[in-house]
Parts: structure tokens; C-alpha cells; sequence
């Protein structure tokens, strides 16, 4: 009950002094008990309900008073033995809701005997508490680090296939560039010019080179964000191990502090530099979270250009080798027309050395023997009968005109037919150079067949990059 002022009586026995000094003299003891308790002044205790007025202590009786007080005795008794039989029985939990030090509130107007014990009891209550918001948060910094050290594992594998592809691109690279080598060892009279089987050559060698810069400079941003999370992971071990240092004597109820199951909620949200959260743990988790979802982006980027490297690398093989077995088809077929073309032409020069033959038999037969005395008597232009027949004037035979003509005319036959001789021999000598020359090229364009489809990368990948490539 808070102290009041009474009102003094209006009859006044005494003189005045007397009751100004007495009524002073309350007031500065109601000042006083203010002062002393003011902690009780304002409020009313409903276990211990007394009266704190001046007047009631005036008035009470000694015999209400001495009734009083041991009921306030009998009662602090009890309490303290309550507190002796509860420390006996069961520990205080840290949770327990009990006044304080701290507080400024105690159940007398003076510190009670036990307040050792109250201020151990609440300095356990703060470091237990603060552990056990340290073990949670150890416990989210280690599962933090466990998974940045499952996404290291996951881009170390996908930086596997980056690489395995890295090498097969590569190896493609050195086949183009061999089988454009081996291409140039054709006939060079024939079969130099460029066709389509060396631009698509060409082509393959451009995608192979795009391919090759793409892989490589997303295997050094692997590299990079593997550096990432390794620094990741490494900031918050540290950072688990500092925190750790408070927790020996905290128990761990059968399991490890880093591995408890521990719900987000038990998570400070806020950073403290004193606190269990510090501004650190914070970075180092926000930063760890950055790295975890720049990784997976990472790993989505590699899959996808793995899977368009393999279709774009298979295109471009496919229509490489598409396009020298339609080379070494062409050049078959030339081959073969060019077989039955020059057995023609060579039939036609059989042909064309007999038909020479004939008509230089005839013109030797034209010409007559070498010698007149080879000549026979019917063959000779001066004979007795042409020398009757030309005894009358204008009667001229003639023989010796015709066979000059016919001479002639067989010398001109004779002429022209060897130049049809040499002409087909000239184009059967270049049908067999053009046939060989064929032949030689198919055979490169089969070699470099071979080879291409010998050093082809036989190795496999994983199905999920081979979706869509076919």
C-alpha cells in the first residue's frame, strides 16, 4: 500500500507549535519511508499486505502489530525453505522466470541472503542461452559448408566433362587439319582445285575453332568459381571453428554440435558484432549463398554448351564425311565413264591404224613400183596400145591424170587420217593420266574417310548432354 497523508484533526488541544512540530514530523518520516522503499511505495504487495501510513502505525495496537510480524517471519521462512527443497530436488532450468539482479526487483526491500546464488544462477542462464544461439549458428555455418562443398563436387564433375569435351574438340581439330593435309596429296594436274568437300572442311574447322574458345573460357570461369567456393568454404569453416570455441562445456544430447538438428528459427536474424550472429557469419554466409547460385547457373551454362558442342561437332563431322563419300561416289562414277571412255577411244585407235594402214597400202599401190624396171608391161604409159591410140592428134588418155588425182587424193586421206591417229592417241593418253588421277584421289578422299572415322572420339558422355543431338 503506498504511504499517505492523513488529515489532522480539527479540534486542537494543544498549542500550535506543538501540532505544526508533530505534523513536520510525520511528513518527514513519510519522506523518508519514500525514500527507503522505493520499490513498495508505489505498488501493493498482495501476499504481504501491510500498511505503511503513519496513522495506522500511531493507532495499531502492540498486539496487532506482534500478530503481524510473525506472519511476515513465518512466511519468509517458508520461502526460503521452498528454495532450499527446490534446490534439492532439480536444478533451476536457465528458463525459469525468476526476478533478478539485473532487474533492480527483489522479493524483500534489501538483497536477499541467496543472491550468489541468483547471480550464478542468471550469468548460467545468459551463457547458456548465448551457447546454444552460438550451436545454432555453428551448426548453419557447417551445413552452409557442406553445401558449398557438395556444389565443389558437382562443378568439379561437370569441369570433368568440360574437359573430356575440351580434348575431343581438340582431336577433331587435329583430324581436320590432317585430313586437309592428306588432301592436297591428289594428282596436282587434275585434282587440285578446291570443291565442296574442302569448304565443308573448312567449315568444320570454324566451328571447331568457336567451339574450342566457348569450352575454354567457360572452363576458366569454372576454374574461377571452383577458387570461389573453395574461399567459401574455407571462410566458413573458419568461421564455425571460431564460434566452437564456446561450446565445450555445452552439452551436445548425443550428437555432434556441427551436425544438430537445429531449426532456422534458433538462427539469430540480426548480426551483432557481440552477439552469437557476428557481422562476418553473415558475409560469409550471404557470400557462400552467391557462390551456390552462381555455380548452379554455372553448371546449367555447362550442360547446355556441352550438349550444343556435341550437336554442332556431330553436324559438322557428319556432313564432312557426307561430303567426301559423295567426293569419292563422283569421283568413282568419273572413274568408271573415263574406264569405258578411253577402252573407245582405244578401240578407235585400233581402228583408225588399220584404216591408215589401208590407204597407205593404196597409195604405195598408187604409186607404183620404186623402180621402172619393177614395172610391168601393162602398167607402163608408153605401151603399143596407148602408142597406136595417140597417133591421131586430140586422142589423149586419161590414166595419167587420174592416177596423178588419185595419188593425190590418197596422200591427202593418208595426211588427215594420221592426224586422227595422233589426236586420238593424245586423248586416250589423256583419259588414262585423268583416270589415274581419279583413281588417286579416291583413294586419298577414302583414306582421309578412314581416318576421320577411325580417330573419332569412341568415348561416351552422359545421356542427359546427348538429349537433342540426334
Amino acid at each position: 500500500m503506498p504511504v499517505q497523508s492523513f488529515p489532522l484533526a480539527s479540534v486542537t488541544i494543544g498549542p500550535q507549535s506543538w501540532r505544526d512540530k508533530t505534523a513536520h514530523s510525520i511528513r518527514r518520516a513519510e519522506n523518508l519511508v519514500r525514500q527507503s522503499d522505493p520499490g513498495r511505495s508505489g505498488s501493493a504487495s498482495p501476499r504481504r499486505p501491510r500498511s505503511c501510513t503513519a496513522l495506522s502505525l500511531l493507532s495499531a495496537s502492540p498486539r496487532l502489530e506482534l500478530h503481524e510480524a510473525e506472519k511476515s517471519k513465518e512466511r519468509e521462512c517458508d520461502n526460503v525453505n521452498t528454495r532450499q527443497t527446490s534446490h534439492k530436488v532439480r536444478p533451476v532450468s536457465t528458463g525459469t522466470s525468476r526476478s533478478s539482479p539485473s532487474s533492480g526487483q527483489f522479493a524483500a526491500p534489501f538483497p536477499p541472503p541467496c543472491l550468489r546464488e541468483l547471480c550464478a544462477e542468471a550469468s548460467v542462464r545468459v551463457a547458456g542461452e548465448y551457447m546454444r544461439d552460438v550451436r545454432a549458428v555453428e551448426g548453419q555455418l557447417r551445413r552452409q559448408a557442406g553445401r558449398v562443398g557438395q556444389e565443389g563436387i558437382k562443378l568439379e564433375r561437370e569441369k570433368g566433362y568440360l574437359e573430356r569435351m575440351l580434348r575431343s574438340v581438340r582431336k577433331d581439330m587435329m583430324v581436320n587439319k590432317k585430313s586437309m593435309e592428306e588432301r592436297t596429296l591428289r594428282p596436282a594436274t587434275t585434282e587440285t582445285g578446291r570443291d565442296g568437300a574442302d569448304k565443308l572442311l573448312d567449315h568444320e574447322k570454324k566451328e571447331l575453332t568457336e567451339l574450342k574458345a566457348q569450352l575454354e573460357t567457360t572452363l576458366r570461369d569454372t576454374l574461377t568459381q571452383l577458387q570461389s567456393l573453395s574461399q567459401c568454404s574455407k571462410l566458413l569453416l573458419e568461421c564455425a571453428s571460431e564460434r566452437s570455441r564456446v561450446l565445450d562445456l555445452l552439452p551436445h544430447n548425443g550428437s555432434h554440435s556441427a551436425g544438430g538438428r537445429c531449426t532456422p528459427s534458433q538462427v539469430p536474424v540480426k548480426s551483432k558484432p557481440t552477439g552469437p550472429y557476428t557481422p562476418e557469419c553473415e558475409q560469409a554466409i550471404e557470400s557462400s549463398s552467391l557462390a551456390l547460385s552462381q555455380s548452379q547457373l554455372l553448371r546449367e551454362q555447362i550442360r547446355r554448351l556441352i550438349g550444343e558442342a556435341i550437336a554442332r561437332q556431330k553436324s559438322a563431322h557428319q556432313s564432312v564425311n557426307e561430303g567426301l563419300v559423295k567426293k569419292i561416289a563422283e569421283t568413282v562414277s568419273m572413274k568408271q565413264h573415263l574406264t569405258v571412255s578411253s577402252a573407245s577411244t582405244r578401240q578407235a585407235i585400233y581402228r583408225k591404224q588399220r584404216q591408215l594402214d589401208c590407204i597407205q597400202h593404196s597409195h604405195d599401190r598408187a604409186l607404183g613400183p620404186v623402180s621402172s624396171a619393177d614395172l610391168l608391161s601393162r602398167e607402163r604409159l608408153d605401151r603399143p596400145l596407148v602408142q597406136v591410140y595417140q597417133r591421131h592428134p586430140g586422142t589423149q588418155l586419161p590414166e595419167a591424170m587420174h592416177l596423178i588425182q588419185g595419188g593425190a587424193v590418197v596422200q591427202q586421206c593418208l595426211l588427215s587420217s594420221g592426224e586422227q591417229l595422233s589426236q586420238l592417241r593424245r586423248a586416250h593418253q589423256r583419259l588414262m593420266v585423268d583416270l589415274r588421277g581419279k583413281g588417286a584421289a579416291a583413294q586419298v578422299d577414302s583414306a582421309i574417310v578412314r581416318l576421320r572415322r577411325r580417330h573419332v572420339d569412341h568415348r561416351r558422355m552422359p545421356s542427359f548432354f546427348l538429349q537433342g543431338t540426334c
